[in-house]
């Protein structure tokens, strides 16, 4: 299995239980791998035979931007519901964190793994017949 990924994308959105967390935008920071296969791509050189990193940024920017729910893990479940139903993701690894939303912390968050890793046996979801 390869992995196309997105490192640290930050999305100002409205999350959170608390009055006061609900009356202003906050920064969510994301990250996400995503299983696929990139041989076909690779091979051919064409951009139409990989997961498009850029399309699903967008998509992920625009989702989380206009969410407005009370949980992070509400989020991530739907963010990875999203992934893995319009751009055909088998599996993937996601983080979202808050930074900020503890002051004894960092930054507070969930990380999720939802799907089944494409494997040799599996081939690929691009259709290499040698898989």
């Amino acid at each position: 299995m390869d992995i196309v990924y997105i490192s640290e994308l930050k999305v100002d959105t409205v999350i959170g239980i608390f009055d006061w967390e609900r009356a202003h935008r906050q920064t969510v920071i994301l990250n996400v791998e995503l299983g696929t296969d990139i041989r076909a791509a690779a091979e051919h050189d064409d951009i139409t035979k990989t997961l498009n990193y850029k399309a699903v940024t967008e998509a992920l920017f625009a989702f989380v931007r206009d969410s407005e729910l009370l949980l992070i893990e509400t989020l991530a479940e739907r963010c990875a519901a999203l992934i893995m139903t319009e751009f055909n993701v088998p599996w993937l690894r996601l983080s979202i964190t808050k930074p900020g939303a503890m002051r004894q912390a960092k930054d507070v968050g969930v990380v999720i793994e939802r799907g089944t890793p494409l494997s040799p046996v599996f081939g690929s979801a691009l259709g290499n017949a040698n898989g």
